[in-house]
This record gives C-alpha cells, sequence and structure tokens, in this order.
C-alpha cells in the first residue's frame, strides 16, 4: 500500500496489489465467471439499443440505471475521504464515462464481434499499466497466462470478425477504451481495499453520469422510442453497469487489476455460447480451441504470484 503522506499528484494515480496473492479460490471463480457472464451479453443489449436511439442515450440510460441499482444498497452510501475523492471521480471517468461513450459511437462502424475481440486486450493493457505504476514485472505464469488467453479471445473471434464492417476509426476508439479500462483495473485497487466496492462506484459512476448527461441531451433529437431497445437498456444498465461492475472491482481489489482483468477474456466465449443456447447458432472449430486457450490462459493467471 502506498504511503500515507503520498502528495495528491502521486496519489490520483496510485495504483495497489491485489490482497490475496495466492491462487484463485472458490469466491475469485464466481467473481470472474459474474463478471463474464454479464459484461459477454452487453455488446448484445447495445447493439439492439442503437436500433432506436443514438450512442449518447444508450451511455447516459446504462449510467444512470447502473447508479440507480448500486445506490439501492445501503452501504453504497458509506463515506470516502476527503483525500480519495479526486482519484475516484477520475476512476468514474476512464472506467465508466469515456469508455462507454467510446463503445457505443464505436459500434456505428464496426461490429459487437470485433468490439468483442479489441476489448479481449483489457488484461494486457492492465498488465502493461501494472508494470508502468507499480513498477515491477508480473511473474512469468501470469505473463503468459495473459498471451495465451488473448490468442483464444482471438482464435474464438475469429469467424465471427470474418467478413464483418470495421473502420480504423471504429477501431480506434475501442482500443482507447481499451487502454482506460486497463488504467482503471489498476486504480480501482487501492481505492476498493479502503472503502469496498459499493461506496467506491457509486460516486465513480455519478462522476460518469455528470459527465455523460450533455452528451446523452445533444443525443436525444435523433433517437426514438421503441420497446425493445428500451427494454435491453434495463439489464445493460442494472446488471451491466450496476452489479458487473460491483462484481469487478472486489475481484480486482482482491487479486489485483491484471488477473482480475482476466475476466474480460470470457466474455466472447460466453456470446458465442449465448449465440449457441438461443440462437442455435454454430460454433467453428478454430472457436472451440479458442475456449481452451482462453481457459488454459485464465488458469495460468491465477496461479499464486510470486
Amino acid at each position: 500500500m502506498p504511503h500515507a503522506n503520498a502528495t495528491p499528484r502521486r496519489r490520483l494515480v496510485e495504483a495497489g496489489s491485489g490482497s490475496r496473492t495466492g491462487a484463485f479460490g472458490v469466491q475469485e471463480w464466481l467473481l470472474l465467471s459474474g463478471v463474464a457472464l454479464i459484461w459477454g451479453s452487453s455488446f448484445l443489449f447495445i447493439d439492439i439499443g442503437l436500433e432506436s436511439f443514438r450512442p449518447g442515450v444508450v451511455a447516459l440510460a446504462r449510467v444512470g440505471l447502473g447508479v440507480a441499482a448500486v445506490a439501492l444498497f445501503p452501504a453504497a452510501r458509506r463515506p470516502i475521504g476527503r483525500e480519495d475523492l479526486a482519484r475516484v471521480a477520475f476512476l468514474g471517468v476512464v472506467w465508466v464515462g469515456v469508455p462507454l461513450i467510446l463503445f457505443p459511437v464505436a459500434q456505428q462502424w464496426i461490429d459487437s464481434s470485433v468490439a468483442g475481440m479489441l476489448n479481449g486486450a483489457v488484461p494486457l493493457s492492465g498488465a502493461a499499466w501494472a508494470v508502468l505504476l507499480l513498477r515491477r514485472p508480473l511473474a512469468r505464469s501470469q505473463t503468459l497466462g495473459l498471451a495465451v488467453g488473448f490468442a483464444g479471445v482471438a482464435a474464438v473471434s475469429w469467424p465471427q470478425v470474418q467478413g464483418s464492417r470495421a473502420t480504423t476509426l471504429g477501431a480506434g476508439l475501442v482500443v482507447l477504451a481499451v487502454v482506460c479500462y486497463g488504467l482503471a483495473v489498476n486504480l480501482a485497487v487501492p481505492l476498493q481495499q479502503r472503502y469496498g466496492a459499493l461506496p467506491v462506484l457509486l460516486r465513480a459512476q455519478l462522476t460518469a453520469l455528470v459527465l455523460l448527461v450533455p452528451f446523452g441531451l445533444w443525443s436525444l433529437p435523433g433517437s426514438r422510442l421503441e420497446w425493445g431497445p428500451a427494454l435491453a437498456m434495463l439489464p445493460l444498465g442494472v446488471l451491466g453497469t450496476g452489479l458487473a461492475f460491483v462484481l469487478m472491482t472486489t475481484l480486482v481489489g482482491r487479486v489485483g487489476g491484471p488477473r482480475g482483468a482476466v475476466a474480460t477474456y470470457f466474455i466472447p466465449v460466453v456470446a458465442i455460447a449465448l449465440g449457441v443456447v438461443f440462437l442455435d447458432e454454430r460454433v467453428a472449430a478454430t472457436a472451440l480451441l479458442g475456449t481452451a486457450l482462453v481457459v488454459a490462459g485464465a488458469w495460468l493467471a491465477s496461479r499464486r504470484e510470486r
């Protein structure tokens, strides 16, 4: 943990190691599974929402619903020290506000499958930020696990990516969001350890909500109300922006940013599984191989830190 007398500038970019350096236990795997299951369906709900809502409305709706869901828990209203309020606000900008604008904007030019594959680079981004902020290299098993896992994500997503529409601008916006996510999963660690996930996320998401209000209002004239897209905002906001962020914040506080971010490797796997179950889609052989690589990479990254 950082020294109590750290300067405000240093505290703003403060990162920390997980409180548990051992191999993942049952609780860690349950947290990871919950994040993957919820976020694995988020790209589908974004696509449905964009059928009638402009990107700013989608982003504002999901964050507003996320704030409402988190605020229902009394623990979310526990106080946070004044010295950490700026860091929590900054976390809200880089983890919620900016990425949730970038993804729906980007998905006007790229398919959700491409966005999902690029989003799979979050653990790599988190690892790079961890090395920069903590000034120490990752363990070999974790580095290997992250590399193997991303190879698995690419293999899982490849059949859907082929022939998809994509532009450099759309892909670039997603990559920028991934860089923000990688920074955020590291910044969230010491905050979660001090205050718990709920108080941190309520204030971070309120900051993001304020940031998104002008963007959402500007997008209203080009949007129209339809029941299908409107109902898709409920799981996207309550689960994808409320519950999933709570689970993820808890996970990274326990195991650290790079290891916790491995949950995002399972997002395209979950998305494909949902397509098989509900849409009777077929699974390509490369996707099966990729799933095995994702599991192997996650297992390597979950080993005890040395």
